[in-house]
């Protein structure tokens, strides 16, 4: 899939807003706030649940990787995520 495909899908998902559980949630992290060097993604199965996380890291900004940007629709769609929230700035780390 390509990046922009990639970004765009996201994007929409996140422009649904809460629809309820399951949830994912997207951060984007790095040095500096214009290199997202690591994106965290976090599912939440239900209220209550103990969240899940994952983490992929690249020297380049995650945000513009194909393959890490791809990984994360594969992960809302298997999921059956229903709400997926995005954090737009980078956390600094």
């Amino acid at each position: 899939m390509n990046l922009d495909k990639s970004k765009k899908r996201i994007s929409k998902r996140v422009k649904m807003g809460d629809q309820g559980y399951p949830k994912i949630a997207i951060e984007y992290h790095g040095k500096n706030a214009g290199l997202a060097t690591e994106v965290t993604v976090t599912l939440t199965f239900e209220e209550g649940a103990e969240p899940m996380t994952e983490r992929f890291s690249n020297t380049a900004d995650v945000r513009e990787n194909d393959v890490i940007q791809s990984a994360l629709i594969k992960i809302i769609e298997r999921t059956g995520a229903k709400t997926v929230s995005q954090k737009t700035e980078v956390t600094i780390i």
